[in-house]
């Protein structure tokens, strides 16, 4: 087991993600934090309540 996930083509085990835009990896990035930390705690950090105190 690795930890390359399942990139083909171009982004694979020997590629990377530099043809992808700005925008592109900002999405990418924030979807994997989502995925890593689950749906429930980015959701509260978004509430005003948990802001709040």
């Amino acid at each position: 087991m690795n930890n390359v996930g399942p990139g083909f083509n171009l982004v694979g085990p020997t590629g990377n993600f530099v043809f992808l835009s700005d925008a592109s990896k900002l999405t990418l990035t924030f979807i994997m934090l989502v995925g890593r930390l689950e749906i429930f705690p980015i959701f509260i950090l978004f509430s005003k309540s948990f802001w709040r105190g």
